[in-house]
């Protein structure tokens, strides 16, 4: 972290027995942390990018539940698992998913191999996942750097250093590593992570509002001694998200909804979704869209407007509520609304708006 790797392992060494202790005692009640099989880290792990605990634990419950193992994740049908990932987000998280799962049962005999190098070749797995599954579940001495322990790191040993900057990571995963081989016998590298991952969840937080009257290691962060924890980690200025404008049309003719395949490549990739277009359509214009779909409008209402924010976009969405009289021609499904939650994964972008799909 510091330009000075010594500092960092005596660090790290100082940290390690009060960390330890305070996990021990503070740390929160996972069914992943209970019964860390290879399967359900990996499945918690991929479920926890960019989404928060809380939010995770009842779609673990339920994916795990429906998809046991790798094999059964391997088989499932795209619409269905879609569908029990709608909600988390970052939807190609869930097609790495399958993806990986099949070359495990093909290469690996289905099972994650206990190998970090192994683990990075599979599809949506970096050097952070790879890391946590294989000391977690396998209890090898590998090193998981997310953002909470960058961040912990850097308050610690009050670094300057831009933690955005992947040499700083890759110097901080190096010297974690080091550390974890060189006490391998005495120190549990899965627990290790974890502690230093949940410090940042829970009490070190972002934003330079940490809890540092509740942190086990208060006394040696030299970032606290400082006064520095409000400047430090060190980030790249954000850039500014891009705006498009789209207007969105909710289709029925009171029992079925009308939706559409987005394309297999770009944002949303595959998913089902309610008919949208680039802009601001008047009523007018939103009615030859819909009649081009080949449905027979009756009438139309505007529908709130609506903003969803996706990583490096936003979209503002403007939107209608079209009755029609006549689907059954529609270049697109017209689906019984009672099937849409149970069988179809619309897009949380769309939420706001497919709620209306049984009024007018």
């Amino acid at each position: 972290m510091n330009s000075d790797t010594i500092q960092e392992t005596e660090s790290l060494q100082r940290i390690c027995a009060p960390l330890l202790a305070w996990y021990e005692s503070d740390c929160r009640e996972l069914e992943w942390r209970r019964n860390p099989l290879p399967y359900y880290v990996w499945i918690s792990e991929i479920m926890l990018q960019q989404t928060r605990v809380e939010a995770v634990k009842p779609y673990f419950a339920r994916f795990v539940q429906e998809l046991p193992d790798v094999h059964a994740l391997a088989k499932c049908d795209d619409d269905r698992l879609m569908k029990l990932w709608e909600g988390l987000g970052y939807y190609s998280r869930a097609r790495n998913l399958k993806k990986a799962a099949q070359l495990i049962r093909k290469e690996h005999g289905g099972k994650l191999p206990a190998d970090a190098g192994a683990l990075k070749k599979l599809p949506g797995i970096g050097s952070y996942t790879a890391g946590a599954i294989a000391s977690i579940a396998f209890g090898l001495p590998e090193s998981a750097v997310d953002g909470n322990v960058l961040r912990v790191i850097s308050r610690i040993c009050a670094s300057k250093a831009c933690i955005d900057d992947p040499k700083v990571k890759a110097a901080l995963e190096d010297g974690i590593r080091g550390f974890l081989r060189r006490e391998t016998d005495t120190v549990p590298p899965g627990k290790f992570n974890q502690a230093l991952m949940e410090l940042g969840a829970l009490v070190c937080l972002p934003n330079g509002a940490p809890a540092c009257g509740k942190c086990p290691v208060r006394d040696l962060c030299e970032a606290r001694k400082e006064n520095l924890t409000g400047v430090i980690p060190v980030r790249r200025r954000k850039k500014e998200r891009r705006v498009e404008h789209r207007t969105v049309l909710v289709i029925h003719d009171s029992s079925r909804l009308l939706i559409r395949r987005r394309p297999r490549k770009g944002l949303l990739a595959g998913l089902w979704e309610l008919p949208n277009y680039d802009g601001i359509l008047s009523q007018s214009e939103a009615l030859r869209e819909a009649e081009a779909l080949g449905v027979s409008p009756l009438r139309i209402r505007p529908l709130p407007d609506a903003k969803h924010i996706f990583t490096h976009v936003e979209w503002e969405m403007t939107g209608y509520l079209i009755l029609a009289e006549e689907m059954d021609g529609a270049e697109c499904p017209a689906v019984e609304t009672s099937r849409i939650e149970a069988e179809y994964s619309i897009p949380g972008a769309f939420s706001g708006y497919a709620a209306y799909k049984n009024t007018f």
